[in-house]
């Protein structure tokens, strides 16, 4: 498989542990387990977060024989490879390429923009939103949002997907402000945070990730603002360090597919990650991708991609959190979705998230058939 994300520049940690993730996944699970008898590896391609290098370095690995392709941050990227795949194998069938995506959520892909040769391994942004909306329904009290995110497609989608999924939910919740950032620009968030201050905002909710989160904390810590905090990516790398730096001063709750503490087989898993890289295991839609393709493979009988997708279309698997079904009209992994609360570890909940003595506790699980959106995908099959 060929890794296409990136690797270097601001977002360069996250895709690093993302791509680490996705080989230490690929060597447990064909080690153990394997019923179609393969070995999968996954080979690094440094996009630099680009929608265009990353079509240039597509366009590579199929000129290398790689025949599938696994990408997850940024749901712009991810429309670009989706369509350029599906050109390629219209042009070349014998020769056809399958898409995995573990992390870019935009509605869009498993919907207008769906593709018969992608698939994707996590919630989308819908859906993690109609979670985060029953959450909140529930909160007596909370009824002032502020709403800051990264000015690009995903940042542009958590704020208006907030609007229709809480707005509906949760109508009580009102929006007191709805301000949008430069990605990755390096700000250091004070103004952002006297303007969330002075909107008397009860919470914040943010799909910031990577840098520009952790850089939020620390202005939210340096102002003192004690208000909860709704995201969806505070547990990767970096972010829980700076979490603990103020402790449990700041309610953070995680919208997230997981959490550190997932029972079975996760556990040991997770641990021997942490020994070998001296990071933690965050991206558990690894294991689910991977699952899926040896058991498609397996089915199939063949490794050829077009032969596989048929197999992986409609697919029931056993994930990292149990069964979990790939739907068939549009490719969405239908999961469920755990609203989860920074804090102190406990004898239940012993993993701690970067050796810092706290972790993320579930608070309240949605099942998928609580989040499922309507199949409104049209694509041509095969």
């Amino acid at each position: 498989m060929a890794f296409i994300d990136p690797l270097s520049g601001p977002a360069g940690d996250i895709g690093r542990n993302s791509l680490r993730s996705w080989q230490f996944m690929a060597e447990r699970l064909t080690a153990s387990g394997n019923p179609a008898g393969v070995e999968l590896h996954i080979a690094p391609f440094d996009n630099k977060g680009s929608p265009q290098e990353s079509l240039n370095l597509l366009k590579a690995a199929i000129d290398h024989g790689f025949r599938y392709v696994v990408q997850g941050n940024g749901s712009g990227v991810a429309a670009a490879l989706s369509e350029a795949i599906v050109r390629h194998n219209a042009r070349f069938p014998d020769r056809s390429v399958l898409f995995v995506n573990y992390a870019a959520m935009d509605p869009a892909l498993t919907a207008e923009k769906c593709s018969y040769w992608h698939f994707r391994v996590d919630a989308d942004t819908a859906m993690k939103m109609r979670a985060l909306g029953r959450f909140l329904a529930g909160q007596s009290g909370l009824e002032r949002i502020y709403l800051l995110n990264q000015n690009y497609a995903h940042g542009q989608q958590f704020a208006r997907f907030f609007r229709s999924e809480v707005g509906r939910l949760a109508p009580r919740v009102q929006v007191v402000g709805d301000e949008l950032h430069p990605p990755f620009m390096g700000l250091d968030f004070a103004a952002q945070v006297r303007n969330i201050r002075a909107s008397g905002a009860q919470a914040l909710a943010t799909g910031n990730w990577g840098s520009d989160l952790r850089g939020l904390i620390k202005a939210l810590q340096a102002a003192d603002l004690r208000i909860p905090l709704f995201a969806y990516y505070p547990q990767l790398k970096g972010t829980p360090t700076v979490l603990a730096s103020s402790g449990e001063r700041l309610p953070v709750y995680q919208v997230a597919s997981s959490h550190p503490n997932l029972p079975g087989e996760m556990g040991p898993l997770a641990d021997e990650f942490a020994r070998r890289y001296g990071e933690d295991l965050v991206v558990h839609a690894a294991y689910d991708g991977v699952r899926m393709l040896l058991k498609a493979v397996a089915l199939a009988r063949s490794i050829d991609a077009r032969s596989v997708a048929l197999q992986l279309s409609g697919l029931r698997f056993d994930g990292f959190d149990g069964p979990v079904d790939l739907r068939a009209q549009d490719h969405q992994l239908q999961k469920g979705v755990y609203i989860s609360r920074w804090q102190r570890t406990d004898p239940r909940h012993p993993r701690a998230a970067e050796g810092t003595g706290f972790t993320f506790v579930p608070v309240q699980f949605l099942p998928a058939g609580e989040l499922a959106m309507p199949a409104s995908c049209d694509m041509p099959r095969g």
